[in-house]
Formats: C-alpha cells, structure tokens, sequence
C-alpha cells in the first residue's frame, strides 16, 4: 500500500510543486538547466490553484526550450508595432512612415493592443480583419495585414514569441473602393476647349493628351522639357515619390508632345516670367528644382493645391455634371480610353503610360479599353463569305427534326 505522501509525490523530472503561504499562492518549480558555473537555471510558475500553477509553469518551461527571451510572456502587440514602427522601417518615405503609424493607432492598437503575443490565435486576427472590411478597402486591409505581419515577423526574429500567427490569415476582401471613370469624346473635347482660360489650362492639357501620371506632372522639371527639338518632347524621369523615382523602371520615359501641349507649355514658361517679374523677392529662386507648375509665388504644387483647382476648373464645363468626383488621375484614365477609341494597341498605350507590361493596362483600365475587337470576325468573315444561308434553307432541318419526335431540335 502507499502513503498519502507517495500520492503527492511528482514523478522525477516534473519539478516541485508547494504552497506558498507569503504570496497566499501555489508555486511550480523546475529545473530546466545548468549555466556556464554549473548553477541551476528554475523556472517557476504560480496561481490560485495546483492546475493554474503548473500550466504558468508550462508555458514559461516551453518559452525556454524555445529560446524565447525573459519578459516573452508580458510581450504584447503593442509592444512588437511598437517597436517596428521605431527600429524596424528603413528607407521608408516620411508619408508611408505616418501612414503605417496611422494604420496602428486606429485599427490595430485599439483592439489587439494589449494581447500578449504567446496568447494570439490566428483565429482573433481573422476576427479583427473580418470586423474592417466594411470601413476599409482591400488595398487598405492588405496594409494594415503588412503592417501587423512585418512586426510580429520581427518579434519572432527577437525571441518575443515561437511563431507568428498573423501570416496565417488572409486580408478578406474590403468594402469597395470608388470606382474608376473617364471622360467620354464629348466630354474630353469640351474639357480642352471650355478650360482654355483657367490657370490650371497647362497642366490639364499635358495630363490629357500625354499620360502623365499626376505625380510626374507636378515633379516635372523645365530641363526635361524640349520644346525647341525637332520632335518637341518631355523626359519623364522624376516624380514627387520618395527620392524622386518614378514608379517603375519603365516609367521613366521620353514622350513627344502634340501640338496643343506645344503651345501651353510655352504660354506657360510666359506667365512664370512675368510672376517673377511681378513677385520679385517673393518669388522662390532657390528651390532645387526649377519646375514647370507652382504656385503663383514659385513654390510647389501639392496634391490638395491641384486636387482643388482642377475641379474649378470643371466647374466651367457643363456637359460635367458632378466635378467634385472627379480627380486629375482620371485624366489619365481618359487618356487611355481616348487612345484605345481611335485603336491604338493595348502594348503601345501600356508603353506610353509606363507600366511594366501590357496585362497592367487591361486589368487597371480595362473599362476604358473601348474598340470592338474585329480581326477574328472579319478573318472569318474571308474564309466564310462565299457560303449563303437563308432562313428557307433551314426548313426541311426543321422539318427533319419534327419528324423525330423534336430529338436533334
């Protein structure tokens, strides 16, 4: 028979387990290793009862064999996008580093900030994504799930926690996003003609008739401006993104400039001439880059600044009945859509709006992508036009197929 005492008694290797009448609690205790001096390493454990004891244990026995680091237990998620936003982000744009700061503070923080990181599920975050998708879009969502995933990828790397659940979930699709449009002909034609007089007439004709994107537009520079050459052109090497790049490698580009952009371009190096002789001093002669659109006072144009005067600008075309949903990256778009109306090659538009290939074009601006495709009808049309079918030529297979009880029909 055994004593009372051999039932209490753990196996060899489970460690201790004893109550502890100063802190009113159950304490575990295990050996889980020497140091470098041949001293014990001990982990312990507590809580209000024998099986709240040896769980806390266990999870601080499996932080170790895990080479987790001290603390690991107290990590939180706020703690790990903290600790990215701070130390983690390199060579990011000063806009994307607000941006992700953003993201955290609105969404993320208030909901998962405080969880421990060695506690989160995969199933919490698929929760938390799933709750947003009816206030952000997709791309938003993808952001956020980058942001969120990039921190804890970091975490884990520091020995915060085992695993990282978030790369388990999928960003679920988000409420949909503004739709894109174009100008129609009409549309196109009373915009170039009804703006004429408006200060924002330059810049609309170069985004128009050249496909410029909004950011090259406001970054380009009167260096990259050939109006004298015998193929009047613009050198599409910069825009306002960090460092000055252009968005692909193919986006930096050379584009001959029709006659109308010809024309407003040097109306417009006329009226920068006079708003330095008429500013003086004012007029800010020492920006690094002498650009081709500013303010009145030479200083440089901000999306809000363009965003604003291009809708007042619309305010003046009636066949627009709305211009305030209207933005100047859909004068692009029209771009498009008027290339592909007067059946130019989706390889060539995708050449002169810089994507990396053709199949960007057609998935971004597959709406605009307007002409009737008609080699296969009138291929066909060659090899089959010299057989006539008539509708009386049909009867007797209608007739054939009655006879038949309507099998065949």
């Amino acid at each position: 028979m055994t004593t009372e005492q051999e039932k209490d008694r753990r196996a060899p290797g489970d460690g201790g387990l004893r109550w502890s009448d100063s802190r009113n609690r159950w304490i575990a205790e295990k050996t889980v290793g020497y140091d470098g001096r041949g001293k014990r390493i001990v982990k312990t454990g507590s809580g209000k009862s024998e099986t709240a004891a040896l769980r806390a244990l266990g999870k601080r026995v499996k932080a170790y064999e895990a080479g987790l680091v001290v603390g690991s237990d107290r990590y939180t998620v706020a703690h790990a996008v903290q600790d990215w936003l701070e130390y983690g982000q390199t060579g990011e744009a000063p806009k994307t580093l607000q941006e992700n700061r953003d993201l955290y503070r609105l969404h993320l923080g208030p909901v998962l900030g405080k969880r421990r990181l060695m506690d989160l599920r995969a199933e919490e975050v698929d929760a938390w994504l799933g709750g947003l998708t009816t206030a952000l879009s997709t791309s938003r969502l993808k952001k956020l799930h980058s942001v969120f995933n990039r921190s804890m990828i970091r975490a884990v790397k520091r020995g915060h926690v085992e695993r990282n659940v978030v790369e388990l979930c999928r960003v679920p699709k988000g409420r949909p996003g503004r739709p894109s449009k174009s100008l129609t002909v009409e549309q196109f034609i009373d915009v170039l003609t009804l703006t004429r007089r408006h200060r924002m007439y330059a810049y609309i004709v170069l985004s128009m008739t050249v496909g410029m994107r909004p950011e090259e537009v406001r970054a380009l520079e009167w260096k990259h401006v050939h109006l004298d050459a015998d193929q009047p052109h613009v050198d599409v090497w910069r825009s306002v993104r960090h460092g000055g790049d252009t968005k692909t490698e193919k986006s930096r580009r050379s584009l001959e400039l029709p006659d109308l952009a010809v024309e407003q371009l040097r109306a417009q190096s006329q009226w920068q001439a006079g708003q330095r002789l008429r500013h003086g001093e004012r007029w800010k002669t020492t920006l690094a880059h002498d650009l081709v659109f500013t303010t009145r006072y030479g200083t440089a144009l901000s999306a809000e600044n363009v965003r604003r005067d291009f809708r007042n600008a619309l305010l003046l075309v009636p066949s627009i009945a709305d211009p305030s949903v209207w933005t100047t990256k859909e004068l692009r778009q029209s771009f498009v859509s008027v290339m592909s109306s007067e059946g130019v090659l989706i390889e060539e538009i995708s050449r002169l709006v810089g994507h990396n290939n053709s199949r960007v074009t057609e998935l971004v601006y597959r709406k605009e992508l307007r002409p009737v495709i008609q080699t296969g009808a009138r291929a066909m049309n060659s090899v089959i036009g010299t057989v006539e079918v008539s509708l009386g030529d049909m009867e007797p297979l209608f007739s054939v197929a009655e006879a038949r009880g309507g099998r065949g029909a």
